[in-house]
């Protein structure tokens, strides 16, 4: 199955390319690489803001974490074309904005690994890391970047 019928079968629209919100690019490919800038989590165009383990629960960041995954693939099909292209998502980085003694960062970046092996299939297999940090910007809850092999 094409990844564009999988998307729609998700139902998933793949959103434009967010501007960045400081002095950076969304995206920058070097040889078969393209590495994605890190991308908040949003909830109706806002940051969605919240810290784990005091404000926020884990399944809530997760639905976060996979609507930041949708916006990533909005930011890779815009730099490679087509995600048909994508020969393998090599790498995800996850933030997870959470209070000391948080210690699920690993189940709310699940939210993205889940949806990114849905659509690439075995092409989606990543290696990840998740962990957590005292702030990110805009409070957002969840950060995540993503690395790719075209």
């Amino acid at each position: 199955m094409s990844i564009a019928q999988t998307l729609k079968d998700l139902g998933i629209s793949l959103p434009p390319v967010s501007t960045p919100a400081a002095a950076y690019v969304p995206f920058v490919q070097t040889g078969n690489l393209v590495f994605l800038s890190g991308h908040i989590a949003k909830k109706d165009g806002k940051p969605w803001v919240g810290q784990l383990g005091t404000d926020m629960d884990t399944a809530t960041a997760k639905e976060a974490a996979r609507a930041i995954a949708i916006d990533l693939l909005g930011t890779l099909q815009a730099a490679v074309g087509d995600l048909e292209r994508v020969k393998r998502v090599v790498k995800l980085l996850g933030l997870v904005n959470s209070a000391p003694g948080y210690t699920e960062h690993h189940l709310v970046i699940n939210g993205a690994s889940e949806l990114i092996a849905q659509v690439f299939g075995e092409r989606g297999a990543h290696a990840r890391s998740a962990f957590g940090v005292a702030q990110l910007p805009m409070g957002a809850a969840v950060e995540i970047e993503l690395i790719a092999e075209v």
